[in-house]
């Protein structure tokens, strides 16, 4: 068994735990130089005290294992907003944030995240359109079905 399927299951066990209930993986990569990140999202959020709980949970069983080594680096953080949102589950938090989605065609789409359904997102966005000399902007609200969508980033607003 690999090491990433020996951590995917440790983390499974762990979100049986009710402090972890509403948590998920998000992504676990094994890096040169014995370095291990794991991401993991939760619906209420992910903490620093949650983060380092399950930091814990899996240094103990790395190091009873022998898994790694007696040297390696394990990072376990929420995915950031450098990363793409990757399920369903990881939008509903995200409402009323601008996002940039990327479509399966290629064309990327801005807006504010209105609503979220089980088969689609509804974006907000401000469309520009030329009335003789004036240049009109309107909001619209566009519904994108889940399976047009590529890859969706949070836009950081300063």
């Amino acid at each position: 068994m690999e090491i990433t399927d020996k951590i995917e299951s440790l983390l499974q066990e762990k979100f049986l735990e009710e402090a972890f209930a509403d948590c998920f993986i998000v992504e676990i990569k094994q890096g040169v130089g014995n370095k291990l990140e794991v991401f993991a999202d939760s619906d209420s959020g992910m903490t620093f005290e949650k983060c380092q709980r399950i930091s814990r949970h899996l240094e103990e069983h790395i190091d009873a294992g022998g898994w790694l080594g007696t040297h390696y680096v394990l990072e376990v953080s929420s995915p950031g907003i450098s990363r793409p949102l990757q399920f369903w589950r990881q939008y509903p938090r995200n409402i009323g944030r601008h996002i940039e989605v990327t479509l399966q065609d290629g064309t990327k789409r801005k807006g504010l995240l209105q609503a979220v359904h089980p088969e689609n997102i509804v974006l907000s966005e401000e469309i520009s359109r030329k009335e003789g000399k004036k240049t009109i902007k309107e909001k619209v609200e566009t519904a994108i079905p889940f399976g047009h969508i590529e890859k969706t980033f949070v836009k950081v607003s300063f």
